[in-house]
């Protein structure tokens, strides 16, 4: 009984999370395809100007798209699920709706949000090539199961911390804003000189990143990517999250 109420609570808020984010611009679900295609689109045009050839393979527009969609398997989920408890403040004061909920239902919407804009970008790369490539899908299958270890981990700590002080949003805004650049988007860091790559390295979403790529890429031999360590660091960011989170529950239907 416990889960069908858990469901249909999560379904609900499914629906009104795509309501309020999308059922307000012209287009509404549209957006959020392109977006990324148009960004892709940009970046790609801009360093296909810069140099010859990318640092993977042949073509500027999967390579790229590669990084920036690997990002967005971590980043996306995290920059909605940190709001989540705050945008449904009001839904809160029902006894039936808990603040898991909240961030279960975006986890779910971001997902497939994510999946239907890769799927899209992917297969309109994958239509203008003359070869495509044949995916290794427990790869990328990997890469969004560290990814998602990782942004529910933040996302739920998120959550209490922007609730109890509303300075740490800032900072961790300012903190977090060079990742995009840093994290392997636009660069492999195997190839990055040393103590830089070690430094790199340290960032858990290179990894994740890494390991989306030689999705593709079966030329590619990742010598960096350490899934030991992604593991570890995956799995420590979202128990201590979930930790906060649990601990957190009164405050968060009190305060948010």
């Amino acid at each position: 009984m416990l889960a069908k109420t858990h469901l249909r609570v999560v379904s609900a808020m499914i629906v009104r999370e795509m309501s309020t984010r999308f059922g307000s611009k012209p287009g509404g679900y549209i957006w959020a395809l392109l977006e990324p295609v148009g960004y892709i689109a940009m970046m790609t045009v801009i360093f296909g100007a810069i140099a010859h050839t990318p640092a993977l393979g042949t073509n500027f527009i999967l390579f790229f798209a590669t990084g920036y969609l690997g990002y967005q398997l971590y980043q996306a989920k995290v920059a909605h699920l940190g709001g989540a408890i705050r945008a449904n403040k009001p839904l809160l004061s029902y006894p039936n709706v808990a603040p898991i909920d909240a961030v279960t239902a975006r986890y779910i919407l971001q997902t497939l949000t994510t999946i239907l804009v890769s799927f899209v970008v992917f297969s309109a790369i994958f239509f203008s090539l003359h070869h495509s490539p044949e995916l290794n899908w427990p790869l990328l299958l990997g890469a969004e199961f560290y990814a998602s270890l990782l942004a529910v981990g933040v996302g739920l700590f998120n959550c209490v911390m922007f609730v109890r002080f509303s300075i740490y949003e800032q900072i961790y805004g300012i903190v977090t804003r060079p990742m995009f650049l840093l994290c392997g988007v636009f660069f492999l860091p195997d190839e990055m000189p040393h103590p830089y790559r070690d430094i790199l390295l340290t960032n858990p979403v290179c990894h994740v990143i890494m390991l989306f790529r030689t999705g593709f890429y079966p030329e590619y031999r990742a010598i960096g990517l350490d899934l030991p360590y992604l593991t570890t660091f995956s799995a420590l960011v979202f128990f201590g999250g979930m930790t906060v989170f649990t601990l957190s529950r009164k405050t968060l239907r009190n305060e948010a």
